[in-house]
């Protein structure tokens, strides 16, 4: 199975869209489902991110072929192009660096505002959230954390539509990192 958070709605729209995901309420939550995917929506920041995590843990059985995503967009610098799909190794919180058991070189600033300034790299606010209740759970073995990037720092520019064509032309990367096929 794969379990996908999302925090903002327009981001899990475009899975809910390519893949006919049905809509379902689990929790405090609303899951998007198939038969090969389980997809929460858990809203902003690192608290909400845990939570929505939490609950998809707590919910079902976690068995060593299933993958763990958080996919979302990202502020990054202007060296990476807008809708460029970014593969996080290291989740950066409060000054303490957290590593993914992926290999890639990318490393995320967790913040709990939207950052308007170059002071890092790459930006979310929700990524530690994710990390945070993953970590905790030995079984879960796949573990990815991949960001879109959607502006250089300039969130006022993002809007919902752009955020769905973003996650959306994304898609088939993400499947290229995960397991190098399609899903269903």
């Amino acid at each position: 199975m794969i379990y996908i958070v999302c925090a903002l709605k327009p981001e899990a729209q475009a899975f809910v869209d390519k893949y006919k995901l049905l809509k379902h309420p689990l929790a405090k939550h609303k899951i998007f489902t198939n038969s090969s995917i389980i997809l929460i929506v858990s809203g902003l920041g690192i608290d909400s991110a845990r939570a929505a995590t939490q609950t998809l843990i707590n919910n079902f059985d976690i068995t060593d072929d299933d993958i763990y995503l958080n996919i979302g967009i990202c502020g990054a610098a202007k060296e990476y192009k807008i809708g460029e799909l970014l593969n996080i190794s290291t989740v950066v919180y409060k000054n303490i660096s957290y590593s993914l058991p992926k290999e890639s070189i990318n490393t995320i600033h967790c913040l709990e505002r939207e950052a308007s300034t170059a002071e890092y790299k790459i930006v979310d606010m929700e990524s530690y959230g994710f990390y945070d209740a993953v970590v905790h759970s030995p079984a879960i073995k796949n573990i990815y954390i991949l960001k879109v990037v959607s502006d250089h720092f300039e969130p006022h520019l993002v809007t919902k539509e752009k955020t769905k064509i973003l996650i959306f032309n994304a898609i088939d990367d993400i499947n290229s990192i995960l397991f190098n096929k399609e899903i269903s």
